[in-house]
C-alpha cells in the first residue's frame, strides 16, 4: 500500500510484523524525509533531506549557521515550490550576502546523518567561530527540567519514533521554542531561525538535542550565540576541542537528573545544584 499523507511531517503506511508470536498487520505513522533545495537569488547551493515543517525557520537558521547571512536582515522572503521531487525553497537575500555566496560556492548533499557533507575544503568546515560571551549560571535542575520537557512536547517523534527535536530552554529549563527533523542538524537549524525570526535573546538560555553532541551541532549552537548546549548522547573529541576554543559549555548523556560536562571554562553550570 502507497503511503498516505495523515498529519504534517507525518505519513500512514500498512506494516506487517510478529509481536509475541503473533502475526499482524496495522496501519503506521512514519516520518516524511524529502529533498530540500535551497536557491539563493537564483543560484542553487544546497540539497538537505528533511521533514517538510517549518521551512521558513529552517532556510534562515541554514543561511546563518552557514554564513550566507551575516544577520536575519539580510534575508528578505522565501518561495515554496512543491513537486514529485521534492521542495524547492527560492530564497531572496541581500546583495552582500548573493556576492559572499558566489566567492565560496560549494555543493552541498546533505544525508539526515551528516551536516557537512560536499564541503570542497577543509577551511570551508573548519570556519572560525566567535568567542561566546557571558551567558546565565545554570543549575543541574534546569537541564533535567529541560531534557523531561523535550521529551514530552515531541509530538512528531511520538507518532513516528523517527524524528529529532532541539529546544531552546530558558535559564530555568522550560521549554520555549523546539523543533523537530529526521535530521539532527536541520531540527537544531529550523531552531535557530525560529530564535531569529521572533528576536529571542537566545543567550539568555540554553539549547536541548535529542541525539549526540556532534561538531556541526555545536558549530550551530556557537553560531546562534546560545552559551550551553545539552544532548541527550554523548559528545566527540572534535566537538569537545570546538566547544572549549568557544567557550561553550557542552554536557553529554544529560538523562534525568545525570549528566556529563565536558567543557565549562566560563562556569556556567553549577554542579552542586
Amino acid at each position: 500500500m502507497n503511503p498516505a499523507a495523515t498529519r504534517e511531517g507525518a505519513q500512514t503506511v500498512t506494516v506487517r510484523g510478529v509481536r509475541d508470536g503473533c502475526v499482524f498487520e496495522a496501519a503506521a505513522t512514519v516520518a516524511e524525509e524529502v529533498p530540500v533545495a535551497l536557491e539563493y537569488n537564483g543560484i542553487s547551493h544546497a540539497v538537505m533531506l528533511a521533514t517538510p515543517l517549518d521551512l521558513e525557520d529552517f532556510a534562515l537558521g541554514f543561511s546563518l549557521a552557514e554564513g550566507i547571512i551575516a544577520h536575519p536582515g539580510e534575508f528578505y522572503g522565501m518561495d515554496e515550490e512543491r513537486s514529485a521531487q521534492g521542495i524547492t525553497l527560492r530564497l531572496e537575500v541581500a546583495s552582500s550576502a548573493s556576492a559572499r555566496l558566489k566567492e565560496r560556492r560549494r555543493a552541498l548533499a546533505g544525508r539526515t546523518g551528516c551536516g557537512l557533507c560536499g564541503a570542497e575544503n577543509l577551511a570551508q568546515v573548519m570556519r572560525e567561530l566567535p568567542s561566546l560571551g557571558d551567558g546565565p549560571r545554570l543549575a543541574v535542575s534546569a537541564i533535567a527540567r529541560a531534557m523531561t520537557g523535550v521529551h514530552q512536547r515531541q509530538r512528531l517523534q511520538r507518532v513516528t519514533g523517527a524524528v529529532h527535536a532541539a529546544a531552546w530552554c530558558d535559564a530555568q529549563g522550560e521549554v520555549r521554542w523546539l523543533r523537530e527533523d529526521v535530521g539532527r542538524h536541520n531540527a537544531l537549524d529550523k531552531l535557530a531561525g525560529a530564535l531569529a525570526a521572533q528576536r529571542v535573546p537566545a543567550a539568555q538560555g540554553f539549547i536541548a538535542v535529542t541525539s549526540r553532541a556532534s561538531f556541526e551541532m555545536v558549530h550551530k549552537t556557537v553560531a546562534a550565540g546560545v552559551t550551553l548546549l545539552a544532548a541527550v548522547s554523548a559528545p566527540t573529541a572534535l566537538a569537545i576541542h570546538t566547544a572549549h576554543s568557544a567557550r561553550l559549555a557542552l554536557v553529554g548523556f544529560a538523562r534525568d537528573a545525570n549528566l556529563t560536562l565536558y567543557t565549562d571554562e566560563a562556569r556556567r553550570l553549577d554542579l552542586d545544584n
